[in-house]
């Protein structure tokens, strides 16, 4: 058995995540694991799960995000989710 490092449960199922930076976490649910690893937006502070918006090297999780940033390229940023072509 392994113990998820977020909540401490014990859990015959937990899994590791390896990141690229040599990192081994120990977790028993997807949703421990997004709280450890996800990034958050630097706007409204939400975990970033899906594909969010990176401008200068700043995360956001969305489009409408980075534009009330003050990151100068965040003014060009639109999200493509649901939005017409043309």
């Amino acid at each position: 058995m392994g113990t998820c490092e977020v909540c401490g449960n014990d859990y015959w199922m937990t899994f590791e995540v390896r990141t690229t930076g040599g990192g081994v976490h120990t977790f028993d649910s997807f949703e421990c694991a997004a709280q450890r690893l996800a990034p958050v937006c630097e706007h409204c502070g939400c975990r970033i799960l899906g594909h969010g918006v990176e401008a200068s090297g700043r995360f956001f999780c969305c489009a409408h995000c980075a534009r009330h940033s003050d990151v100068a390229v965040a003014a060009e940023l639109r999200d493509a989710v649901g939005a017409h072509p043309g």
